[in-house]
C-alpha cells in the first residue's frame, strides 16, 4: 500500500484503512492508498507552516530553480506517467501522452518563462499607486483538492503557481485515480523542494477534504470538482474566512452560426466532446446549430462519432476509453436513457455496453438530436461521452438558449467572418470562448462564470490567486 507525503518523506497515515485503485478498463486492482485522517492533515498542515517562513523568503529565482528542475524531471518521466494515468483512469495512450501528460509539462513551462524574466520581477516588486507602493506576497498554507479527470494537469495547474508566488502546498488528490499525484510528489522531492514545502496527504472528500478545508492554518484552498463538492468546500472554509477558488462544472455551448464551415465545426465539436471520454468539465456539449444547417448537422455528427473508436486504452487507433469508475459508467448510461425518456431523438450510441467490451466501465459515443434546452440532457453536466444537437432560428435566440444554464466555463462560435464571431463570443457568459477552434493558451485565465466557479488559473491570472495584496504608504 502507498504512503503519504509529509514534511519531505513517506510516511504511514493515522488511519489503517486503504482504499482500491481499480484499472477501468479490466475493472481489475492495482494499488492500494491511504484512507487518510484529519491527524494526517494535522500533521502535513504543521509541516508546511513550519516551511512558509523560509521558503517564501527565497528569492524568486532561487524557487524556479526547483521547479526548473521539476519540469526537467518531468519532461524525462513522461513515457511512464502516461502509461500509469492510461491505466489509472483510461485515457487512450495518445491521449495520456500528449494531453495528460504534456499539458502539465506545458503549464510548468509557462510559469517559468513568465516569471524567469522581467514579468516576474515586476510582478513581485511592486507597482506606485500614487503615493503607495503596492506589493504582492504569497498568502501562506495552500491546500489544493482536485479531481481524477485530469489528474496530473490539475494539480500542476494549483501546485505550479502557489509554490512560485512563495506558498506552501498540502495536496489531496483524488483517491479516485491518485498514481499521477504520487509519481509528482516523487519528482518535487528528486528537485530538491525543502521538507513540508509540498505535502500530499490522500483521502476521500468528506474525511480529508474537508479537514484541509476547515484548518485554521491553512490560508488558501484551491479546488477543482463537482458544483455539489464545491458548495460544500465553501461551507467549511467560511468557518475560518479563508480564501477558497473553485474550478467546477459546465454545460458549454458550441454556437455554429450560418456561414460557418460545418464539416470542420461539427468534426471538432464531436472531438471535443469525446476527448477523455466526455471526462472534461470544459467539453461543448450542447451544439446549437441553425434550422438551415441542421438536418446536415445531425448527420455530419452521428459520421464523425462513428470514427471515435471505443475500447482498450492502450489498443491501436483507439480514441475513446472507459470511464473512470463504474458509479461514473452507471450516472452517464443514465442520463441517456434519461434523455430517451424526455423525448430527445437518439442519433447513436446509447445506454447499452459497446459491443466486446462487457468489461471494464464503458459508455457508447451517443448524440442526441432534436433536445430542447429545459430537458436534463441539456442542463446538467453529464461527464460522458454524449452530444446534445439543439435547432435555433435566429441569433438572438441561439445567444438566449447558450447562456441559458446555471453554469459559465467556456463555449464556443463558429462563423464566416472572424469578427462577427468575436461580437457573439462577447455575448456568451462564459470564462472562456473558442473562435472558430481558437488553439488553447496557457497564458490565458481559465475559469467560469455562476455556478462554475470562482477565480482563475493559468498564467498571471493564476498566480493572482495564491498571492496577497498589500499597500505600502509611502
Amino acid at each position: 500500500m502507498r504512503s503519504l507525503y509529509i514534511n519531505g518523506a513517506w510516511t504511514e497515515s493515522a488511519s489503517a484503512q486503504a482504499l482500491d485503485v481499480v484499472n477501468p478498463a479490466t475493472e481489475e486492482v492495482v494499488d492500494r492508498v491511504p484512507v487518510g485522517d484529519p491527524k494526517d492533515v494535522d500533521r502535513a498542515v504543521a509541516a508546511a507552516r513550519a516551511a512558509f517562513p523560509a521558503w517564501s523568503a527565497l528569492p524568486l529565482a532561487e524557487r524556479l530553480r526547483h521547479l526548473a528542475k521539476a519540469h526537467e524531471l518531468l519532461t524525462a518521466r513522461a513515457g511512464d506517467i502516461a502509461r500509469t494515468i492510461a491505466t489509472d483512469i483510461g485515457s487512450p495512450l495518445r491521449f495520456a501522452t500528449q494531453v495528460q501528460t504534456g499539458l502539465p509539462i506545458t503549464i510548468l513551462r509557462s510559469y517559468l518563462d513568465l516569471l524567469g524574466g522581467e514579468t516576474g520581477a515586476r510582478y513581485f516588486e511592486g507597482e506606485k499607486v500614487g503615493t503607495s507602493l503596492v506589493v504582492r506576497e504569497p498568502y501562506g498554507v495552500v491546500g489544493a483538492i482536485t479531481p481524477w479527470n485530469y489528474p496530473l494537469h490539475q494539480i500542476v495547474l494549483k501546485v505550479a503557481p502557489a509554490l512560485a508566488a512563495g506558498n506552501t502546498v498540502v495536496l489531496k488528490p483524488t483517491e479516485i485515480a491518485p498514481l499521477a499525484a504520487y509519481a509528482l510528489a516523487d519528482i518535487l522531492h528528486d528537485a530538491g523542494l525543502p521538507p513540508g514545502v509540498f505535502n500530499l496527504v490522500c483521502g476521500t472528500g468528506p474525511v480529508v477534504g474537508e479537514a484541509i478545508a476547515a484548518h485554521p492554518d491553512v490560508d488558501v484552498v484551491s479546488f477543482t470538482g463537482s458544483g455539489r463538492a464545491g458548495r460544500r468546500v465553501s461551507e467549511v472554509a467560511a468557518a475560518t474566512v479563508k480564501k477558497v477558488s473553485l474550478e467546477l462544472g459546465g454545460k458549454s455551448p458550441n454556437v455554429i452560426l450560418p456561414g460557418a464551415d460545418l464539416g470542420r465545426a461539427v468534426k471538432r465539436g464531436v472531438a471535443d466532446v469525446m476527448r477523455n471520454s466526455g471526462q472534461s468539465c470544459n467539453a461543448l456539449t450542447r451544439m446549437l446549430v441553425h434550422r438551415d444547417s441542421y438536418d446536415e448537422a445531425v448527420g455530419l455528427a452521428a459520421e464523425y462519432t462513428a470514427n471515435h473508436v471505443v475500447g482498450d486504452p492502450f489498443g491501436e487507433g483507439v480514441r475513446v476509453g472507459p470511464l473512470v469508475s463504474a458509479a461514473q459508467r452507471d450516472r452517464v448510461r443514465g442520463y441517456i436513457e434519461q434523455g430517451m425518456a424526455e423525448g430527445a431523438r437518439l442519433v447513436t450510441g446509447g445506454a447499452e455496453p459497446p459491443e466486446g467490451l462487457e468489461r471494464g466501465y464503458y459508455v457508447r459515443p451517443t448524440v442526441f438530436a432534436d433536445v430542447r434546452n429545459d430537458m436534463r440532457i441539456a442542463q446538467e453536466e453529464i461527464f460522458g461521452p454524449v452530444l446534445a444537437l439543439i435547432p435555433y432560428g435566429s441569433e438572438d435566440e441561439a445567444v438566449e438558449i447558450a447562456n441559458d444554464t446555471v453554469y459559465g466555463l467556456a463555449a464556443a462560435v463558429w462563423s464566416g467572418d472572424r469578427e462577427h464571431a468575436v461580437a457573439v463570443a462577447r455575448r456568451l457568459r462564459a470564462g472562456q470562448v473558442e473562435v472558430n477552434g481558437g488553439a488553447y493558451n496557457p497564458l490565458a485565465p481559465f475559469g467560469g462564470y455562476r455556478q462554475s466557479g470562482v477565480g482563475r488559473e493559468a498564467g498571471l491570472f493564476g498566480l493572482d490567486e495564491f498571492c496577497e495584496i498589500k499597500a505600502i504608504q509611502l
